[in-house]
C-alpha cells in the first residue's frame, strides 16, 4: 500500500512521507497500523481529534443521525442538527461575543473559514489590505496563504510576532511584546509606512505551524485595544487553538479579549470537515449569496461536531487540558537541563512544542538561542516513530517537535508519552539511532527492557515489549513525578 501510494499520489503529500505507516484501526489516543504494531498518535488530525480517535459519544452521534433517515446533504438549510450544532456552539462561545454573533457555514476546511472571513471584513469596511503577522499559518488557499509566514507576493502588511525564545527584537517577556506592539501601532499610524488603513487583523492566539508560540496576554489586549481605535475588525483564527486545545475553551479567552471575528474548524467537527465564521453582527452586510459552499451544509460533521463541543464542555476537558499540558511542559523542561540540544520548550495546554538546536553551535552573538536544528528534529521524529509514538515537526525551519494529545489523555498516556518522547531525545543526542535503547525516564527508573505499552516503530527495529503491560492500552507503567 505504502509503495502503491507513493506511485500514485501527489508529490505534495506530507505527512505520509514522515509517517510510513498504514492506519487501520484506531480508539481514542492509540493507532494500529496494518501491520499489527501500535502508536500513541499525538498529531491527533493536526489537532482535529479534540475527543481522540472513534470516541464514542461522536459514533453515536454519527449513528443516530444515518438511522433517523435524516437527509446527509442539505446546502444551508435548516434542520434539526443544524439547530443543535448552532445551539451548542453559541454555548461555548465567550458571552459578551455570542451575544452579538452571526455564523457563516463555509467549505469543509479552515482554510474555507479564513478566505470567508476576509472576504467578510473586506466587504464590511469597503477596505482592501489585511495585517497580519510572521510565523503565522491560515491554510492553503491563495488567500490564506498571503497571509501565512511563507508568503512572498502578497497584499497584506507583516507584523513583528511577540516571542519569547527568538524575539525579533532580542528581548523577550513583556519588553519584547510591548516594542512588538508599538511598530505596529507605528505602522498603522504612519502616513508614510506604505500600509493604506486595512480591511482586518489576522492573528492565532498560539501559533501553531509558526512552532507553538503563545502569544502574551498583555499583547493580545493591545492588539484589541490598537485595532478597536482604528475600526479595524480583529480576526482571531481559532482553528486549531480552539474546543478546550489550549487549557481554556477559546484561546482567546486566556487574554479575556473579544474579537470581532473568530476562524473555527478542525475539532469542531468531531473528526469530520465543517468550517464557520462566526462575527459580530455588524459585520453581516453580504447580500444573499455573497459566500457560500456546497458542502457547507455536513449534517453528519455537525451531528459529531454538537457532541463533541457538548463532551468538551459538560466534561472540563479544557481545564483537563490545561492542567495535563502544565505537567507534561513541566517535564519536558527537564529535558534541557539533561540535553543541549533541546533549545526550548513552550506551550499553551496540549499544544505543546520541543524547539531542537545545534548543541556545539555558538549562540546568537547578542546572548540568543543557538541555531536550529531540523535535521535533529527529523530524527527525533522518526525515532519517536520506533518507539510508538507519532509527533508533528513544525517551526520556522521545521526544528520544533509538535505534541497535540486528544483532551481526553489519561495521566498514565501522557506519562507513556513524556517517556518515548525523552528516550527518542537521547538517542539522537548520543547518536546511537535506529538502536532501540532506552534511557531512564522523567524521574523514573531505568528499564532496560524497552520502551513502555510495546508498540514498535517502522520496520528496520523494534524494541522488546514491556513485560505485563497490554499491547492495546498504549500506555507506559512508568511514572513521572
Amino acid at each position: 500500500m505504502l509503495r502503491r501510494q507513493s506511485a500514485r499520489e501527489s508529490a505534495a503529500r506530507t505527512y505520509a512521507r514522515a509517517l510510513p505507516i498504514v492506519p487501520v484501526r484506531a480508539r481514542g489516543l492509540t493507532i494500529e497500523g496494518a501491520d499489527g504494531r501500535r502508536y500513541l498518535d499525538c498529531l491527533s488530525g493536526a489537532g482535529t481529534l479534540a475527543l481522540g480517535h472513534n470516541h464514542p459519544v461522536v459514533l453515536e452521534a454519527i449513528r443516530k443521525v444515518l438511522d433517523s433517515g435524516a437527509p446527509l446533504h442539505v446546502l444551508d438549510l435548516a434542520t434539526p442538527v443544524k439547530d443543535a450544532f448552532t445551539t451548542e456552539l453559541f454555548r461555548t462561545l465567550p458571552r459578551e461575543f455570542a451575544d452579538r454573533a452571526r455564523v457563516q457555514f463555509c467549505g469543509p476546511a479552515g482554510t474555507d473559514a479564513v478566505e470567508a472571513a476576509f472576504k467578510l471584513v473586506r466587504t464590511a469596511t469597503g477596505r482592501a489590505g489585511l495585517l497580519a503577522f510572521t510565523g503565522a499559518y491560515h491554510g492553503m488557499t491563495a488567500g490564506a496563504l498571503e497571509a501565512s509566514g511563507g508568503a512572498t507576493d502578497v497584499r497584506v502588511a507583516r507584523l513583528p510576532y511577540p516571542q519569547e525564545y527568538r524575539s525579533p527584537f532580542g528581548v523577550g517577556g513583556d519588553h519584547g511584546a510591548e516594542l512588538a506592539a508599538r511598530w505596529t501601532e507605528s505602522v498603522l499610524d504612519d502616513p508614510k509606512s506604505g500600509v493604506p488603513h486595512p480591511a482586518g487583523m489576522i492573528l492565532e492566539p498560539v501559533q501553531g505551524e509558526g512552532g507553538v508560540i503563545p502569544a502574551p496576554d498583555g499583547w493580545m489586549r493591545r492588539m484589541r485595544e490598537i485595532t478597536a481605535a482604528r475600526s479595524i475588525p480583529l480576526i482571531a483564527d481559532e482553528v486549531q487553538t480552539g474546543v478546550g486545545r489550549t487549557g481554556t475553551f477559546w484561546a482567546v479567552e486566556h487574554s479575556g479579549i473579544t474579537p470581532d471575528v473568530m476562524v473555527l474548524s478542525k475539532a469542531i467537527g468531531g473528526s469530520l470537515p465543517l468550517a464557520v465564521v462566526v462575527y459580530r453582527d455588524d459585520l453581516d452586510v453580504w447580500q444573499p449569496g455573497a459566500h457560500a459552499g456546497t458542502f457547507r451544509g455536513n449534517q453528519l460533521a455537525m451531528a459529531a461536531g454538537a457532541a463533541t463541543l457538548a463532551h468538551v464542555r459538560e466534561n472540563g476537558l479544557a481545564e483537563r487540558a490545561g492542567t495535563v499540558g502544565a505537567h507534561m511542559l513541566s517535564q519536558l523542561r527537564l529535558l534541557a537541563d539533561d540535553f543541549p540540544c533541546v533549545g526550548d520548550v513552550r506551550g499553551r495546554g496540549l499544544m505543546i512544542g520541543v524547539e531542537l538546536v545545534h548543541p556545539e553551535a555558538a549562540p546568537d552573538p547578542a546572548g540568543g538561542p543557538r541555531p536550529a536544528a531540523p535535521e535533529l528534529a527529523a530524527a527525533v521524529q522518526r525515532e519517536c516513530l520506533r518507539r510508538g509514538l507519532i509527533v508533528e515537526l513544525g517551526g520556522r525551519h521545521s526544528s520544533v517537535v509538535r505534541l497535540l494529545p486528544p483532551l481526553t489523555i489519561s495521566d498514565e498516556q501522557a506519562t507513556a508519552v513524556l517517556d518515548r518522547l525523552a528516550d527518542a531525545v537521547a538517542a539522537v543526542a548520543r547518536g546511537d539511532l535506529g538502536q532501540g535503547a532506552v534511557r531512564a525516564p522523567l524521574g523514573g527508573p531505568r528499564n532496560e527492557e524497552g520502551p513502555p505499552g510495546g508498540a514498535c516503530g517502522p520496520p528496520g527495529g523494534c524494541p522488546p515489549r514491556t513485560k505485563g503491560m497490554p499491547r492495546d492500552e498504549g500506555v507506559g507503567r512508568w511514572r513521572s513525578p
